[in-house]
């Protein structure tokens, strides 16, 4: 009612996603063998960089759907076509800036961490694609780029495993996009003359959804873990869950591996 603005989900979709992966994540602890005893991370790599980038395009494209299809109408063609665009643009934005930061601080072009900064991109932009211009969709989907990526290593500092970065991706990003329609809406964001009362009213918001969710996920998942059990044995952990839930393994080499490990 106050007039907070999410076009097509970075707070009610994305932020909800990510804080209860938050709380999730730390009901459940990290993996085994994340962490060494002197604190340190180790990289567990995942099985595919294939299936993972295909993964990425398969979204970029359903996000077509997505954040276009949130204008509910098929008459509004205008608007369907700069949602269109201003979400091609952040995405394209964002993988853009990964891979140049990748080069930079790793001296290495990393696919994996393109894909994340496409779709933090691709989440950052989701709330105000229908009220930003292109040049802003480009700086928000390069902002939220660098965010997926540079929040990585602070997660492992402070031990939250996180597989797959859905944290910086969706929970920063997801913050980030909803803020950025109070710093860049066309006539009420910040830089556009609109003052703060747009941006602060997105803020609140934000805050609102995101102590709704913390509450709810904390009672979801303490409630799952002292009832039926969050987490798997060490043994079945170690041996992969697609034995343990389905009696058969989709990578044979791995099961391999471990077996010749133990």
């Amino acid at each position: 009612q106050l007039g907070m603005l999410d076009f097509a989900g970075s707070s009610v979709v994305h932020s909800v996603g990510g804080w209860a992966a938050l709380v999730g994540t730390m009901v459940l602890g990290p993996r085994i063998g994340k962490y060494n005893k002197d604190g340190s991370a180790n990289v567990i790599v995942g099985h595919s960089l294939t299936m993972a980038n295909l993964g990425l395009w398969v979204l970029w494209f359903g996000w077509f759907g997505f954040n276009p299809g949130s204008t509910l109408s098929g008459m509004q063609s205008g608007l369907i076509a700069k949602v269109a665009v201003t979400t091609n643009a952040s995405a394209a934005t964002g993988a853009i800036v990964a891979v140049i930061l990748s080069r930079i601080v790793t001296r290495k072009w990393d696919i994996g961490l393109m894909t994340n900064g496409a779709l933090g991109g691709l989440v950052a932009i989701t709330a105000s694609c229908a009220y930003v211009s292109i040049p802003s969709a480009i700086l928000i989907g390069a902002i939220g780029s660098a965010l997926a990526l540079f929040a990585v290593p602070f997660l492992d500092k402070v031990h939250v495993d996180d597989p797959v970065g859905a944290l910086p991706v969706h929970l920063l990003n997801g913050i980030w996009g909803t803020l950025a329609v109070g710093l860049f809406h066309e006539t009420a964001g910040f830089f556009y003359g609109g003052g703060l009362r747009q941006l602060g009213i997105q803020a609140l918001g934000m805050l609102v959804v995101g102590t709704w969710v913390l509450l709810t996920a904390t009672a979801l998942f303490q409630g799952i873990k002292h009832t039926v059990g969050l987490r798997v044995s060490q043994k079945e952990e170690l041996a992969g869950l697609d034995l343990g839930e389905h009696g058969a393994s989709s990578y044979p080499e791995f099961e391999t591996k471990t077996a010749e490990h133990a």
